[in-house]
């Protein structure tokens, strides 16, 4: 296994038309993209790795709590994976690693990096939302750390489409990633 897709973000929070920080229709867009990419590392005996949002009632610490309204609050509906893409967690969830991120980067503060190395993950496919936060620290944040970088594009989305645009641009430019 050299491989790994990790999906960022995909929660109902980010995605449904009421969530508290939500894409909208450019995050549900992607989702048959995503859906289409976890059945194939499956089924590919590779690896998928959920990375999550959480956020705590009435934190007034977290640097997020000035830039952006509450999300992804633990123990709400609003934290909860979305639609097909939660489908296809709840199926393949005995083989796919979850993670909670207190940070944009799913790199930082958890232990994706030791996970990865463990199971010796050179490549890493990136999808989620949001384009130019969450899914850019964390492959500024794999860069840095040697991994080789491919994002969907996709299967990627934000509530900032001119952030999407730039990111996009700074995958390739920048990190040396293939966006496909």
């Amino acid at each position: 296994m050299e491989k790994a897709l990790i999906v960022i973000d995909y929660t109902y929070d980010f995605v449904a038309d009421d969530g508290r920080l939500t894409c909208g229709k450019p995050g549900q867009d992607i989702a048959p993209k995503i859906t289409s990419l976890i059945e194939e590392t499956i089924e590919a005996g590779e690896l998928v790795v959920f990375t999550n949002d959480i956020h705590f009632e009435g934190d007034s610490y977290h640097p997020e709590t000035k830039l952006f309204p509450p999300h992804n609050i633990a123990g709400t509906a609003g934290r909860e994976l979305y639609g097909s893409v939660k489908d296809a967690y709840e199926k393949y969830a005995s083989v796919c690693l979850s993670l909670d991120k207190t940070r944009y980067s799913a790199f930082a503060g958890t232990n994706l990096h030791q996970l990865l190395q463990e199971r010796g993950i050179r490549e890493i496919a990136l999808v989620g939302v949001c384009t130019d936060i969450c899914v850019l620290h964390t492959a500024v944040d794999a860069y840095n750390l040697g991994y080789k970088l491919l994002i969907y594009k996709d299967g990627v989305a934000s509530f900032n489409e001119a952030g999407h645009e730039w990111a996009l641009g700074h995958f390739t430019g920048t990190l040396g990633a293939e966006v496909i």
